[in-house]
């Protein structure tokens, strides 16, 4: 198996992996990295595999990039794996940048006309997350769910987000597709030859006989 670990990690350390790696992210990106050029399937099928990853990272659905990474590749004929392993790339390092430019670009592409900042968006979030507790909580007090601060999120948060993320994932997509075409195929090739050279030396005869 080519993701097989002599100590299997539990699914919380597994979580905390995803959220920042133990080992940083430049060691994360060299481990992708490795082990994209290790999967044992055609460079095509990988790279499609690759562009879903890449794709479904852009999108605003925290927790299910897994899942919507997989399948998309599942649709795409990819390989499985390399989606799997592209979603790394929403984490919290990536994930404030992308968001601001996303939002501003579904702010663009639908014409909402209001000023935008990470500070804003940063609060609108919050002020979100703290209705949706509020009302998760009201049908066992007294208190009545409000949805106003829920419903502004959607309308210039939520929806621009998820309509803007759309250009960056396609343009990323595209572009780590390109890359990992050649990149894998000389890999490929690389192993290959020398495959067949340890073959060749392992059948040649020994000196003397």
């Amino acid at each position: 198996m080519v993701f097989k670990r002599r100590n299997p990690m539990s699914w919380w350390a597994f979580f905390k992996e995803g959220v920042w790696p133990r080992a940083g992210w430049r060691r994360a990106f060299e481990y992708v990295r490795h082990r994209l050029r290790r999967l044992p399937d055609s460079p095509e099928k990988i790279a499609r595999g690759v562009f879903a990853g890449t794709f479904v990272a852009v999108l605003p659905i925290p927790g299910l990039q897994f899942v919507a990474g997989g399948l998309l590749a599942w649709a795409m004929r990819g390989n499985i794996l390399a989606a799997l392993l592209l979603t790394f790339l929403s984490n919290p390092v990536t994930t404030p940048f992308v968001a601001v430019l996303s939002i501003s670009l579904g702010h663009r592409m639908l014409g909402i006309r209001q000023r935008l900042t990470p500070e804003s968006i940063g609060h609108a979030f919050s002020e979100a997350g703290r209705e949706l507790w509020h009302n998760a909580g009201a049908p066992f007090t007294d208190e009545r769910a409000h949805w106003d601060k829920l419903i502004d999120f959607w309308n210039t948060i939520y929806w621009p987000y998820v309509v803007g993320s759309l250009i960056p994932g396609i343009v990323l997509g595209v572009i780590f597709y390109v890359l990992t075409v050649p990149l894998v195929r000389a890999y490929q090739n690389r192993r290959k030859k020398q495959l067949q050279a340890k073959l060749a030396t392992l059948r040649q005869p020994p000196p003397g006989s």
